[in-house]
């Protein structure tokens, strides 16, 4: 379906060309845009493009896992920030009102928006119009911010970790032991998506969900999972270090309620990094919200270096 308003020719991409027309505006994510579509996480039909002639003004993309029949994500926004005149947000206004009736089966219910940013967006003039003319197109179509996250990197030229003597650390029996310390590991979290889960769930609910979910979806082996634990056996934390299908990723790690304040989210954290880099791997990357100092800082102390930020945006 193509839609025509005032001269702006607003389509899905259909082809190999058109994807690379689709390309023609810098992000990130451009390198798997095809990939993505090879393995089944994007369709043709979810990458919509605003054009005038043959000028690309706006685009916009979701993701979902690999054979999702619904978009889980919004994460491809772009207008073209060389466009001359104060038009830019309209443009992207219009485009993603018409792809999300096109494209989403509950428009009135759209998935969360996720954009990469540079670490100091805020300080740079450039970079800030570009970050904020996307929110404005979002907050246009009833999105509001919901947390601003850190993107974080651990690479081999680091030292790698080396495990501390004051706790043990063992594989996870079954995913019911691991998804009872993720739901007692919600009291009191920082994480903003936590936190909003327990406003409609119990903290049962919300570990299931996320365990099914996210966790239980990597392919990367799941003996890399740990629980760590006191001499005497008694849990600790956990970590979940794993491949996301694009980078090693430390998925999940905490400190149990009982444990916290004596630092062993350090240890913890040191152990998920010791798994991923015993495998060779050429960096891990991690992330958490920018209120979680605790988190940021045990990350900062592992040698993991803020390389950008995260914006999530939703709609309710």
């Amino acid at each position: 379906m193509t839609v025509k308003q005032n001269a702006l020719t607003l389509p899905p991409i259909t082809g190999r060309e058109e994807l690379d027309l689709f390309s023609q505006l810098p992000y990130a994510l451009n390198p798997e845009l095809a990939d993505d579509l090879a393995a089944g996480r994007r369709r043709r039909e979810w990458m919509w493009v605003a054009q005038r002639g043959d000028r690309l003004l706006a685009r916009a993309a979701w993701w979902s896992r690999p054979g999702g029949d619904a978009p889980l994500i919004l994460d491809v926004l772009d207008i073209d920030d060389s466009a001359p005149g104060p038009d830019r947000p309209d443009i992207g206004v219009r485009l993603l009102r018409t792809a999300m009736a096109a494209v989403l089966p509950d428009p009135s219910r759209p998935p969360e928006y996720s954009r990469f940013i540079p670490p100091e967006w805020r300080d740079n003039a450039a970079t800030r119009q570009v970050v904020e003319d996307r929110m404005t197109v979002l907050e246009r179509t009833g999105a509001r911010l919901f947390v601003e996250r850190l993107r974080l990197e651990w690479s081999p030229t680091s030292p790698v970790p080396v495990p501390g003597k004051r706790l043990l650390f063992r594989p996870v029996r079954d995913a019911g032991e691991l998804v009872a310390l993720m739901a007692l590991a919600l009291d009191g979290t920082l994480d903003a998506h936590g936190r909003d889960e327990l406003t409609r769930m119990s903290p049962q609910e919300a570990a299931t969900q996320h365990y099914e979910g996210e966790l239980a979806r990597y392919t990367s082996p799941r003996d890399w999972w740990r629980i760590a634990t006191l001499p005497d056996g008694e849990p600790v934390g956990f970590v979940v270090p794993a491949h996301n299908g694009y980078n090693p990723i430390i998925a999940y790690l905490a400190v149990l309620p009982a444990q916290r304040g004596n630092g062993y989210i350090d240890d913890v954290l040191a152990e998920g990094t010791r798994i991923l880099a015993e495998q060779g791997v050429p960096r891990i990357r991690a992330a958490t919200d920018l209120g979680n100092v605790p988190m940021a800082n045990a990350f900062r102390r592992a040698q993991y270096v803020n390389f950008g930020r995260e914006i999530n945006m939703i709609w309710n």
